[in-house]
């Protein structure tokens, strides 16, 4: 007999491979699915992967070109709020957006709702002992103090060790995020969710997410479900489903690995070798619209230059060409998007 097992359900808190979250959706229903980018969850977890470093091998190369600048003070803050496993705090990261960036985040944080962040933080003193215990209890006695230092200290952390290499972080997230729709686009939902990670999939309406500690059945049929890449977080799931905030899954992004931080210089030069620096140059652009007279600007080469090798890349499926009234606009395919995302 499983003494984790009451009532036919696993107990709450206890590990156990019969836990899941199953977010219930209306079949067929593409509308209620939505993607978007978290730099909080990002942040978050980056804290927890310095707490534990021999667990998360990819972030090794990232490890060390940050490790030393880190600001010592304002981390300790940090890890004292977030913990190294478990519950993550809702108050740290705002509702996850296509168009989220990181100055929108900490902007949240600084206005986060006192009562809810008391909660919040109340949770976290029931998860810990000792001195931890103590510091919290004293932030959850004090929420207007506790929210400005914890912001100060989101921004130092993030200055030092998420800023120098949010481009490659945010294009890897992009990356995964124009895959995913397209796989929406042909294979349905189902399609897509059965190839987020091993511990999701789709079945009878809902999308099926095994957890370690937590069950739960989550109405997303008048609010909708989004879905998180992250590239910290990449060892497994996690979701977010109390009210207010909107049901969402965080879930590991594809096509990282161990040199995923390496510099914008170092992918151009990967990609270089395969397409030529000129295209490879074009193709790293191409993360956001431009005309052909941009792009030619952009590498310091001729109009008629360009527009041949956006040519080559559009007719390889790297790139996808609009006409905007008597503009022509380039930007990168889900393909290229891949493609990039891989030498990252």
């Amino acid at each position: 007999m499983d003494r984790n097992i009451v009532a036919g359900r696993p107990v709450e808190g206890v590990d156990h491979p019969q836990h899941r979250v199953e977010f219930d959706l209306s079949p067929g229903d593409i509308q209620a699915v939505r993607f978007g980018v978290s730099p909080g969850h990002e942040l978050a977890h980056a804290v927890r992967i310095l707490l534990r470093p021999e667990q998360h091998p990819l972030q090794w190369g990232w490890l060390r070109a940050v490790r030393q600048g880190l600001p010592q003070s304002s981390f300790e803050l940090l890890a004292t709020v977030i913990g190294n496993d478990g519950y993550l705090p809702d108050f740290l990261t705002a509702a996850p957006s296509w168009d989220m960036t990181p100055d929108a985040e900490v902007d949240a944080l600084r206005s986060a709702p006192l009562d809810p962040m008391r909660v919040d933080l109340g949770k976290m003193v029931l998860r810990s002992t000792g001195s931890r215990q103590r510091a919290l209890r004293e932030m959850q006695e004090r929420p207007a103090r506790a929210r400005t230092m914890i912001a100060d200290a989101w921004q130092d952390v993030w200055d030092a060790a998420i800023a120098p290499v949010w481009p490659q972080l945010d294009r890897l997230l992009r990356a995964d995020i124009s895959v995913r729709s397209r796989t929406i686009a042909t294979s349905g939902i189902s399609g897509m969710a059965d190839d987020l990670h091993p511990n999701v999939s789709w079945g009878a309406g809902a999308v099926r997410v095994r957890l370690r500690r937590h069950s739960e059945q989550v109405d997303c049929r008048g609010s909708g479900l989004v879905l998180v890449p992250s590239v910290m977080s990449s060892w497994g799931c996690m979701v977010l489903t109390e009210p207010p905030a909107q049901p969402t899954l965080f879930y590991p992004a594809r096509g990282v690995t161990a040199g995923w931080a390496r510099s914008t210089t170092e992918t151009a030069d990967a990609l270089g070798a395969l397409l030529g620096s000129a295209r490879a140059e074009i193709l790293l652009g191409a993360g956001s619209a431009r005309t052909t007279s941009h792009v030619a600007r952009d590498a310091g080469i001729a109009a008629s230059t360009a527009s041949h090798h956006l040519t080559i890349l559009r007719d390889a499926g790297l790139i996808a060409s609009e006409r905007d009234g008597a503009r022509m606009l380039h930007l990168r395919t889900p393909l290229g998007e891949a493609m990039v995302g891989a030498v990252l």
